[in-house]
């Protein structure tokens, strides 16, 4: 079983910063594929960013490109997703996302690629 808790939401002006954090539980931590979804009220939950589990590779949504940025400490089995140049539309609740199977496989952009979630913590960008 895989646990995962994000930090580093809260409420920011249009054009400011938020990191978010998402420790993980499992000593396994380095071999998982990580990503950030995220769900704006009345919308479906959509992709953010990924980062493989060596952490050479990244991906991210177009409308996000650019302006927020993941990464991962393997020593703290963290991964965060920096975010700036924020603006209304970012408005969401972030959810962590963990694919445990990652040294096998590709990483997903998908929901169903992702086996764990965290409880989400949102975002609120105002203008």
């Amino acid at each position: 079983q895989v646990q995962l808790v994000e930090s580093g939401g809260g409420l920011m002006q249009a054009g400011g910063s938020l990191r978010l954090s998402c420790a993980a539980s499992g000593r396994t931590f380095s071999t998982y594929h990580m990503a950030w979804f995220r769900q704006a009220p009345g919308k479906a939950r959509e992709f953010v960013a990924a980062i493989s589990w060596t952490g050479g590779n990244t991906y991210y949504a177009d409308s996000v490109k650019g302006r927020f940025t993941i990464s991962r400490d393997n020593a703290k089995n963290t991964v965060y997703l920096q975010m700036n140049s924020l603006q209304p539309e970012d408005t969401a609740v972030y959810y962590c996302a963990a694919d445990p199977l990652g040294f096998i496989g590709s990483v997903s952009t998908k929901a169903e690629g992702y086996a764990y979630w965290g409880q989400g913590t949102q975002v609120t960008v105002s203008s």
